[in-house]
């Protein structure tokens, strides 16, 4: 109880029905090995969450850049909303080790697997707009993104790993990179899917996401971060 108390306080609200958040938290593959113990997991909540959190970054992102036009804030809302981001700022809030699930996705890092840490934000969110309605969802919402919505900048949301990547490759006089997905699991409405990026034949990024367009940005924005770093 004391945990779930600290855990509030960095979301800032305080659960009239805690049941909701310890439900936010639990993942799938607790269920898996503990059948007799939580009805459900966390996604119908990651579900719900998913929505309240693209309304209230769109609607702050609409009122604080009022010249912005239509695709310019639809790709800053994508930034926001990225697995990448919420898993960001899942890990300032300590979500991880909050989440509640089983000792073999445990073992293999799950409580710092981006899409673990992704889904649980929204599933939080989710909880707490069931709790105390959509206006207390969004503060806290703008609470764990912090100044990642202020900062944004036109530079910053025009970025696209596969673009830059793209560029880079070509300024070295290489051929184009090409992407493949080397592994996917899970269920029908919660896949996972793995990209692997090659310059020249060679392997030089890896990454993972929800969807196949996640994941092979995920595997150039690696490319960036590695074997071409400098370009």
């Amino acid at each position: 109880m004391a945990r779930l108390r600290e855990f509030e306080e960095a979301l800032g609200v305080r659960f009239r029905d805690s049941g909701l958040l310890r439900l936010a938290l639990v993942h799938s593959s607790f269920l898996n090995e503990n059948p007799d113990g939580a009805l459900e997991s966390n996604e119908r909540l990651e579900y719900l969450g998913d929505a309240v959190l693209g309304m209230a970054v769109a609607e702050e992102l609409y009122a604080a850049n009022p010249g912005w036009p239509e695709g310019m804030l639809t790709q800053a809302r994508a930034a926001l909303v990225q697995e990448a981001t919420l898993a960001e700022a899942a890990r300032g809030i300590g979500l991880g080790e909050m989440l509640r699930m089983g000792r073999g996705e445990e073992a293999g890092g799950g409580r710092e697997r981006p899409t673990n840490l992704s889904a649980g934000v929204e599933a939080v969110i989710g909880a707490v707009f069931l709790d105390q309605g959509y206006e207390a969802a969004r503060e806290v919402v703008l609470r764990v993104l912090g100044d990642r919505v202020s900062s944004l900048d036109e530079a910053a949301v025009s970025a696209n790993p596969k673009s830059e990547l793209q560029e880079a490759v070509q300024a070295e006089g290489l051929p184009s990179p090409t992407y493949r997905i080397v592994h996917e699991e899970g269920a029908d409405h919660d896949r996972l899917f793995v990209a692997e990026v090659a310059v020249g034949g060679e392997v030089a990024g890896r990454g993972e996401g929800k969807r196949k367009s996640l994941a092979e940005q995920a595997a150039a924005a690696e490319a960036l971060r590695g074997p071409f770093a400098e370009q």
